[in-house]
């Protein structure tokens, strides 16, 4: 591995074991089920409760300073950093809080100094905050000569000292050297290198290169930043190398370099330090924070992921991004007001913004306040101009939130709208359908669109089950018995699946295995009125209800 573990197997992954015979043994259970729930406050807590007993144990300062730097609380975890790194020397948490802080501080002297006293995070990290640290010492010499030959000796990690050696040397105005290594092939790209690349082109007025160069990589993706530069480059404006500014942000970016090449291959809790440590030497990186807020979303940590979201200032291109992600944890962590309230200022604050809208429109509708919805997504179809083919999903919501409303012109204008510009989308032609067969209309047309959805989506519960609802309704319930069956199979939870293969069953003649269904279907919680009419089947039978409803049976009084 090349970014190893520390000696103590990284407590926030691994746990901890008491080591002392007097030990706070409820507050070393304490933090390890904190460590199972990813609660960085708990740990930090109930690992300092038990530090009391055994203060020489570094798994448990590991455990503190670990999950203080994971909570942000950079200062607060310096001394215990100290004292870890006092006890186990070359320990590779306290190591990264120490050399952080360091270049924090522009001592990269200090920095230098304490990677030759032994202080190691990693074979690549170390070398690269070395050349950085020499860069701010301005020895480029020295420092090149290690972007040259370190990170090439790490399988993985081949281009890792290219890059940063582009970005040195962009940084001290070399931008045809800088150009010359990152118009490499070979080179990976990634969002900040071909921001750098583009910078440096803009720096050598090669501006309609640039605008090439992120028309090829990002397309017409929605970015930021991307778009930010985007307006610089199409004004005829030189753009200003910022990628790095200065050496201590050349650190910055080696450490959200690793926690780039490590998301989603190791816990999420170790790739969360080298994001934070990089957003500690820059807290004005927006992608820095964003990439802080995700993993802290992933771990579930809602409100620690806000306060990620919420550093990101209004005046910032990526404000609207990380307010948008604000309301997701907001909603995630049931704060559903609060959510709202996000979204209405961001829409108000950015009334050009059609996703802000967009956002707010679906909130709403997930609270059921279908008029609101609707009022949001108009607004979003009246930004959005001539729609497109990627705008299928603003009218689908919006028919959505007007067949709730019961206005269903309006509803079935906007979900054939959605349909015109993603033909045979499965999950616009499922809605479609069931809806026409819940009004008991368009029939054949509705049969035909759920038959699609369902080829399109085998195993989607909902379409299946619409499938066999589709053949009861038109009266074919030896066909409707298969696909029901499977509805269920594939969503056995699901009351009213349930409840519509008990009203299949009981049409085939199978009454015990429909009062079977019903009462499973009771057992799952469906809608007070859902649940009342199925109560009445399993007393009277689903014909009487149907007669009583005003419906014709599924079967003659004669059929027994």
């Amino acid at each position: 591995m090349i970014i190893a573990m520390t000696a103590a197997g990284l407590v926030l992954a691994g746990g901890l074991s008491p080591r002392a015979a007097t030990a706070d043994v409820g507050a070393y259970l304490a933090a390890r089920q904190a460590t199972i729930d990813r609660s960085f406050e708990d740990l930090s807590q109930y690992a300092e409760r038990a530090l009391v007993d055994d203060p020489e144990n570094a798994a448990l300062l590991e455990a503190v300073v670990s999950s203080e730097l994971s909570m942000g609380n950079f200062d607060a975890a310096q001394q215990d950093a100290e004292r870890l790194d006092t006890l186990e020397p070359g320990n590779q948490i306290a190591a990264m809080a120490l050399l952080t802080r360091m270049a924090r501080e522009d001592d990269f002297a200090a920095v230098i100094a304490a990677l030759d006293d032994g202080k190691s995070i990693s074979t690549v990290v170390d070398g690269m905050l070395r050349a950085w640290a020499l860069v701010g010492e301005g020895d480029m010499s020295a420092a090149l000569e290690i972007f040259d030959t370190q990170a090439a000796q790490v399988e993985g990690f081949e281009f890792f000292g290219p890059y940063n050696k582009a970005l040195a040397l962009a940084l001290v105005g070399d931008f045809e050297g800088a150009e010359q290594t990152l118009s490499d092939p070979a080179m990976a790209p990634t969002r900040l290198s071909v921001l750098a690349r583009a910078q440096v082109l803009s720096q050598l007025e090669r501006n309609e290169e640039a605008l090439a160069l992120l028309d090829e990589a990002f397309g017409g993706a929605e970015d930021p930043g991307v778009e930010a530069l985007r307006r610089t480059l199409e004004a005829g404006e030189r753009a200003p190398f910022t990628v790095v500014r200065n050496a201590r942000d050349g650190m910055a970016d080696v450490f959200f370099a690793v926690a780039s090449a490590l998301d989603g291959g190791l816990d999420d809790a170790y790739t969360l330090l080298y994001a934070r440590m990089a957003q500690e030497l820059r807290p004005d990186q927006a992608s820095y924070a964003l990439a802080v807020a995700s993993l802290l979303e992933r771990l579930g940590r809602h409100a620690l992921a806000a306060e990620a979201f919420a550093a990101i200032p209004p005046e910032d291109p990526a404000y609207p991004m990380a307010e948008l992600g604000r309301a997701n944890t907001l909603r995630a962590s049931g704060q559903d007001e609060a959510e709202l309230e996000v979204l209405r200022q961001l829409a108000k604050a950015r009334p050009e913004l059609a996703s802000a809208q967009i956002a707010l429109g679906d909130a709403l509708r997930r609270h059921e306040r279908y008029e609101e919805a609707v009022a949001a997504y108009s607004a979003a179809v009246d930004l959005t101009g001539e729609p497109t083919r990627s705008d299928w999903p603003l009218f689908f919501t919006r028919g959505i939130a007007h067949e709730r409303l019961g206005q269903w012109e309006e509803a079935e204008t906007d979900l054939r709208q959605a349909l015109a510009l993603q033909p045979d989308q499965p999950q616009v032609l499922n809605y479609l359908g069931y809806s026409f067969l819940e009004m008991k209309s368009n029939l054949d047309e509705a049969m035909d669109m759920i038959r699609k959805a369902a080829e399109a989506r085998p195993q989607d519960g909902y379409i299946t089950d619409s499938l066999g609802w589709g053949l009861y309704r038109l009266g074919r319930y030896e066909e409707a018995v298969d696909p029901m069956e499977r509805a269920v199979a594939l969503m056995p939870v699901d009351p009213i699946i349930n409840d519509h293969l008990g009203d299949v069953y009981w049409a085939v003649g199978r009454e015990r295995e429909a009062r079977f269904q019903w009462e499973r279907a009771l057992s799952f919680e469906p809608e007070d009125e859902d649940a009342e009419r199925i109560r009445r089947k399993l007393d009277v039978g689903l014909d009487r209800v149907l007669i009583d409803e005003g419906e014709a049976p599924t079967r003659s009084p004669n059929d027994g």
